[in-house]
């Protein structure tokens, strides 16, 4: 048996005992064997039961999945081109084993990802939550350029729907704060759009504590979404006291340091043009090397806790706060069981501590972006 597959029978054996003991969610033996599906299966179960229990969260009151599920990788943002067969398969796979949130934009594609969402939980469509995202010039032709110009909005929230075949936006994020349009503007427009039935929460992704509280006053937030994982923790400091006093919920992605943290990239690992990675310092050839002893730390705690280093790194995320809710993305089926095994194990605070004593003992090196994406990150 290879390392990867004792980690994943133990990893099921943890969460057996762990809901035996608390009490958490189903009893794992009294559960329905889960039936497997094919990436180019198209069919799902309205009824089947979970094959792993799922913890739900409030995201400033909006209750959904403790895993949801990030939707951009399928578009090819780390290489490489999806079926949409496999895609849509892959999303009522992950609703099949629990997950109610997943997340999407017009740029993802652009537009595509909202297109594939959208035919995909169609058949459950008020079972689930969508969260989408306006901010860039799409409707304009122009992408990468910010864009939250109040006329703007309405086309943009006007095509998610239409794309996502829907009637209403669980969860709207102003993709990235837009120095050209005061906050106030933008809040006020949402409100507009929540009073019509068309948006029903929403949120900033990448905002400041400033503009966090500035949207807040107009039209309370649900939840926050930016980068957020093991070897990147910047939001602990500069948001985290915000959220926690106003009552807004987290969204962490790419929580899993975009494969970094789940042993499968190592010093040797290299990236090419296609691949977001590609430029990123975090994965040049001299960082990743440098980094090595944090992938190191995880898989010595994995195997401690009995889990995948996958699931660790979403452990460590949903132990840290009872508000943070993770959007893993994948393209593979094996990868989303995998993590999804993270659903009901937590740290204790005293694990938590043991880790971070250690934690703080890496040096790491490397930024989370390259300059062009950091010049658009609110400050």
């Amino acid at each position: 048996m290879d390392r990867r597959n004792f980690l994943k029978q133990a990893s099921g054996y943890t969460l057996a005992t762990i809901g035996a003991i608390t009490g958490i969610g189903k009893v794992f033996s009294e559960s329905t064997p889960y039936k497997e599906l094919k990436t180019n299966e198209l069919s799902f179960s309205d009824n089947l039961v979970h094959k792993k229990d799922m913890e739900y969260r409030n995201l400033g009151g909006l209750d959904v999945s403790a895993i949801g599920l990030g939707c951009l990788p399928m578009v090819g943002y780390y290489g490489g081109r999806y079926d949409k067969k496999a895609m849509i398969a892959l999303i009522r796979r992950a609703y099949d084993q629990g997950v109610t949130l997943f997340d999407t934009a017009e740029v993802y594609g652009p537009y595509i990802s909202e297109e594939w969402v959208g035919e995909a939980v169609a058949p459950f469509r008020n079972k689930v939550q969508i969260e989408t995202k306006f901010g860039f010039g799409v409707e304009e032709g122009q992408p990468t350029a910010l864009n939250s110009q109040p006329n703007h909005i309405r086309r943009a929230v006007e095509g998610s729907l239409r794309r996502l075949r829907t009637d209403h936006i669980d969860l709207l994020y102003q993709h990235r704060v837009d120095p050209n349009v005061p906050m106030e503007d933008v809040a006020g427009v949402v409100k507009d759009l929540m009073k019509e039935g068309k948006v029903l929460h929403w949120g900033l992704s990448e905002a400041s504590a400033r503009s966090i509280r500035r949207a807040h006053a107009i039209c309370p937030l649900s939840a926050v979404q930016s980068e957020y994982a093991i070897w990147w923790r910047e939001p602990e400091t500069k948001i985290f006291p915000t959220l926690q006093e106003l009552g807004i919920g987290f969204v962490p992605y790419c929580p899993l340091g975009r494969a970094f943290l789940t042993g499968s990239i190592n010093e040797n690992s290299r990236f090419y043009k296609g691949d977001r990675r590609y430029n990123l310092p975090q994965f040049q050839p001299e960082t990743l090397k440098h980094n090595m002893p944090l992938v190191y730390l995880i898989e010595e705690w994995a195997k401690r806790k009995g889990v995948t280093p996958a699931q660790f790194a979403l452990i460590w995320l949903l132990s840290r706060k009872s508000w943070i809710v993770p959007i893993p993305g994948t393209t593979n089926a094996n990868h989303l069981d995998d993590f999804l095994g993270a659903a009901s194990v937590r740290l204790t605070p005293y694990e938590m501590e043991e880790f971070d004593t250690a934690y703080k003992k890496i040096d790491l090196m490397g930024h989370r972006a390259d300059p062009f994406t950091e010049s658009q990150i609110d400050k």
